[in-house]
């Protein structure tokens, strides 16, 4: 029969997105640098990073914004970008292009386009130039009302960005209150209403609020009740609308690493119906929470001469006899049958019968693409039926042996579907109870069964509320543990390692954005000193993931010293036990209390062999050779930690 493998192989070519949604998610990325040119954004202060320096506060998001782009070559070189500014008296000259209905003190400085290295040197030209300079070239100009600034960049991205592209505008500024004074409350209703203009438009504000020590950013004084997460059909829902305070930079240079957490959208994976009972279905986004980052692939181009064009890798299948390619349409899959005829010529299939198919004794059984694909999703389609309810505790923790996928209630499939999650969703914490859901996400995926775990909003960690679908193994998932018997360390010892963990636990968490992969990492800064031509010295990289020594040594090196003298006098901690093999069970052990006193009194050699090869591999020392040379080797480690 034909591995496996083969009967995946149509998969390949014809797995379908999860539903036909290419339309509402690409991947296409655009991005909207919307930065404020006030007074306050280009007043001169000490550079933090060089010293006898300076820098501004607009120069440091200008250079963020080149470093973005510059990332953005290698890891997004279909994404587009753009840099709008307001507040700004630069008047249009004739060798930009710039948007006709732009409001006055607004300046498009890059219109969005795709991301090219020419654009980037020019960007770059500009900050060698110097702070200062930025001052002559977009000179400051008197407030402009908010909502003429989101006006802006709904125009920008009208006539830039891709209809089906994600589209988001980093905010950046340093005025938490643009519009003091009389007339504040009718300034933050009409920018309140362009911002919900752009949401439903599907276009995101990202905001970076810059404070300092001498002038805090306070969000409640406007922002707040501007800049919402959710539009206002949601307002119903209970729950804080209010921006979090954290979204402040209490420091410029924060400015780039914060970008870098939202430098990539959240896309949606799959967009499919959610049955919860019979005429009762509501609409769900899923995302994925945990992904392996890899490699970008690398393609073949063609030189033409005066450019380089992609090579389009297609790939055929030929008939020998005709040397004419094969329509997919007509492909068949099946098993390989010993004694069986290549084809069915002689195949007489009763007419009346059409729910199956008669294959003749010593033929070969052939199916189409589409019984195939019904054999692995059983005829369902994409979506999820609610099943059950179960009580928490039925959920184990060996059950979860794939990644979750995290849903979301989606409005725009079904109306009132949030309304729907959000009541199942409160139901069933307050019930401590998980629901069953049989679900198919792609068209070619086999139906999986899923433990739905609801997880409450939480403001403190930012987390959304919504529900985590666990895929429950099948039987043959799941295998034995190879460790039969575990020896529990000690009180004492426990408690030594939780002084030493504690000293070394990071108190505001593990953030996985903050360590990116250094091999990965490595890759890309090679690849961008490539693409704009710039020496490249490997000595520079730093690996961020790499243990700071020092540090551990100074804050717990006492204490793991400690913890490690436990370990060596715990009997449990140093007891070896030899494994069994195949032809004979073996109960010697072998303690390093009983080597060490045996070396002291001159008898190792009444060790037998095994236990003195048990030995040296426990401790990394090779176990090659007669006795006497283990016996040696034994010694010599004594000696060793004689010496110590």
């Amino acid at each position: 029969m034909a591995p496996f493998d083969d009967w995946n192989t149509f998969d390949d070519e014809e797995d379908e997105e999860l539903q036909d949604n290419s339309f509402f998610d690409s991947k296409k990325d655009v991005i909207l640098f919307c930065i404020d040119c006030s007074s306050s954004m280009l007043e001169l202060k000490d550079d933090p990073e060089e010293e006898g320096a300076k820098t501004s506060h607009l120069y440091a998001a200008l250079k963020s914004a080149m470093q973005l782009q510059k990332r953005k070559v290698i890891t997004g070189p279909n994404d587009s970008f753009g840099i709008f500014l307001f507040n700004t008296s630069r008047k249009v000259d004739g060798s930009r292009t710039q948007v006709s209905e732009l409001k006055q003190n607004t300046f498009l400085y890059q219109p969005i386009g795709p991301i090219s290295a020419p654009t980037i040197q020019n960007l770059i030209e500009l900050l060698n130039a110097g702070p200062e300079e930025l001052h002559k070239e977009f000179p400051p100009s008197i407030q402009i009302p908010m909502a003429d600034v989101f006006n802006s960049c709904n125009w920008v991205m009208r006539d830039g960005a891709p209809k089906t592209a994600t589209k988001r505008v980093f905010l950046i500024t340093d005025q938490d209150d643009p519009h003091p004074g009389r007339g504040s409350q009718q300034m933050i209703t009409s920018a309140k209403n362009v911002f919900e203009d752009l949401l439903k438009l599907g276009v995101v504000v990202e905001p970076f609020f810059i404070q300092t020590e001498d002038k805090p950013f306070s969000v409640a004084k406007f922002y707040s009740s501007v800049l919402q997460h959710t539009p206002a059909e949601d307002e119903d829902g209970d729950g804080d609308e209010s921006l979090n305070e954290s979204i402040s930079i209490a420091r410029i240079e924060e400015l780039l690493s914060q970008m870098k957490f939202r430098e990539v959208p959240k896309r949606s994976h799959f967009n499919i119906p959610f049955e919860l009972a019979k005429g009762l279905t509501i609409g769900v986004k899923g995302y994925g929470l945990v992904t392996e980052q890899k490699k970008g692939e690398y393609r073949y181009f063609v030189d033409m001469g005066d450019r380089l064009e992609p090579a389009v890798v297609k790939s055929a299948v030929l008939d020998e006899d005709r040397q004419a390619e094969v329509d997919k349409s007509n492909f068949v899959y099946g098993m390989a049958v010993v004694g069986a005829a290549a084809t069915n010529d002689n195949e007489d299939e009763d007419e009346g019968i059409a729910a199956t198919k008669v294959v003749k004794s010593g033929q070969r059984p052939f199916y189409t693409s589409e019984e195939m694909k019904s054999f692995r999703t059983l005829g369902l389609e994409p979506g999820f039926k609610l099943l059950g309810f179960k009580p928490r505790s039925e959920l184990r923790f060996e059950d979860n042996v794939k990644h979750s996928i995290f849903i979301y209630p989606d409005e725009n499939t079904y109306s009132g579907s949030k309304r729907t999650f959000t009541a199942l969703l409160k139901s069933m914490v307050k019930k401590k109870v998980i629901g069953l859901a049989l679900g198919v996400v792609r068209r070619n995926s086999t139906p999986t069964i899923y433990a739905i775990l609801p997880q409450e909003e939480d403001q403190e960690e930012m987390e959304p509320g919504g529900f985590h679908l666990i895929p429950l193994p099948f039987a043959d998932d799941i295998r034995s543990a190879p460790i039969e018997k575990g020896y529990i360390a000690s009180d004492e010892i426990k408690d030594a390692a939780r002084q030493w963990i504690n000293k070394m636990t990071i108190k505001s968490g593990y953030v996985p954005d903050s360590y990116p992969n250094p091999a990965l990492a490595y890759h890309y800064e090679q690849l961008e000193a490539s693409a704009f031509q710039e020496p490249y010295n490997a000595d520079d990289f730093e690996d961020l993931t790499e243990p700071n020594l020092d540090q551990i040594h100074a804050r717990a090196g006492p204490l793991l010293k400690q913890w490690k003298l436990g370990l060596l006098n715990d009997h449990s901690a140093t007891y070896i036990q030899l494994a069994s093999g195949s032809k004979r069970k073996s109960d010697d052990v072998v303690d390093i209390g009983d080597i060490v006193s045996k070396y002291k009194a001159g008898t190792l050699n009444k060790f037998k062999v095994d236990e003195l090869k048990a030995f040296c591999r426990s401790q990394n020392i090779s176990t090659t050779g007669k006795k006497a040379d283990l016996i040696e080797r034994v010694e010599a480690w004594c000696e060793k930690q004689k010496r110590k």
